[in-house]
């Protein structure tokens, strides 16, 4: 089973963490589904970037990002060669390092208290 590691982030998770994921597991729900808590205010459907990583290893495991992927993650803060929406990232057989940006185009957070 591959492995996901992801680097600190100040509000996600402050030490980073690690575990192990599916093959064929949606990136975004495997972040959801063990507790970092990534934005994702389109819930999942390809229209926004407030999902976006940074996959600094295994990159190139990952199936390309098709043109709407592509369309949107021009509008991602901190833009890299290699950046990819979790929401449209599925893990493949390699081991994953992410980085989660310190900021999104997200004005407002989901579940923010008033």
């Amino acid at each position: 089973m591959p492995r996901l590691s992801i680097m600190p982030h100040p509000d996600l998770c402050p030490h980073g963490t690690e575990f192990q994921v599916e093959p064929d597991e949606m990136l975004c729900d495997a972040l959801l589904n063990r507790g970092v808590m990534i934005e994702h205010a389109c819930e999942k459907s390809a229209a926004c970037a407030t999902c976006h990583v940074v996959v600094r290893a295994g990159f190139d495991s990952l199936e390309p990002p098709d043109e709407i992927e592509d369309d949107l993650l021009d509008q991602a803060w901190g833009l890299t060669p290699l950046s990819r929406l979790s929401c449209q990232v599925v893990i493949a057989d390699q081991d994953l390092v992410l980085e989660i940006p310190r900021y999104t185009v997200n004005l407002s957070r989901e579940n923010e208290a008033d």
